[in-house]
């Protein structure tokens, strides 16, 4: 594969996203196409923004997930992370990747995952992490959490739990757990400029957001009686 950051075969583009759409689609929900071609985009601006290699950051996008179906299946056991870039060495030598890059891909994908085995040590693994946390805040961010927690039959929300005790991919892995355990800890991590002023606008609208379902939740009769 060349070398050049400004060329990506369409050709490739086009069988990267469709292999991506065989594993993801079935998956669906907050981790489906629409998820995949979000971080696409997000990981082609940051990394033209900071010159960094497009030709890697392409293949990873499309492939960062592959491992999701295996992931659910498990409960969570199998991470995602780690078997989507086994599976995907694979599908990059098909593709005609030579070692160094698939390597390198392969190092974007396993490095992913907020709570992954592997930190991010490239500048291309290190916008890949950036383009995947970005979906996973703001308003998209609220939606998709909103969107697993149906998938998985969740409540729709349980502020008065202590969700450091509650249990993943259970009823009680609502999107406000999402947003404690995970979401308001994105911005913090963010691991490219780009991504962290970015993430900075996400963070706040959310923390909004929560403020006011909380309110409306729990503190509707207090405002009927204010009243």
């Amino acid at each position: 594969m060349t070398k050049d950051p400004a060329k990506i075969s369409e050709d490739v583009l086009s069988k990267l996203r469709q292999v991506s759409a065989e594993h993801c689609t079935e998956t669906g929900g907050p981790h489906g196409m629409d998820h995949i071609e979000r971080v696409f985009e997000n990981a082609m601006s940051i990394g033209q923004r900071m010159r960094a290699r497009l030709d890697i950051l392409a293949p990873a996008a499309f492939l960062h997930d592959i491992g999701r179906s295996q992931e659910y299946q498990s409960n969570g056991e199998i991470c995602h992370a780690d078997i989507g870039a086994e599976m995907a060495e694979a599908i990059l030598y098909e593709l005609g990747y030579n070692k160094e890059d698939r390597t390198a891909i392969c190092h974007c994908i396993r490095s992913h995952r907020f709570r992954g085995s592997a930190a991010p040590e490239t500048v291309e693994a290190k916008i890949i992490f950036d383009a995947d946390k970005l979906d996973s805040i703001g308003a998209i961010g609220i939606g998709r959490a909103f969107l697993f927690a149906g998938q998985i039959g969740a409540q729709l929300h349980n502020a008065e739990l202590d969700h450091g005790l509650t249990v993943p991919y259970s009823a009680e892995d609502t999107a406000y757990r999402e947003f404690q355990v995970k979401m308001c800890k994105v911005c913090s991590m963010m691991l490219t400029p780009v991504g962290r002023k970015i993430a900075k606008q996400r963070h706040d609208f959310m923390e909004t957001f929560f403020s006011e379902l909380n309110l409306e939740i729990y503190g509707s009769m207090l405002q009927v009686e204010r009243e």
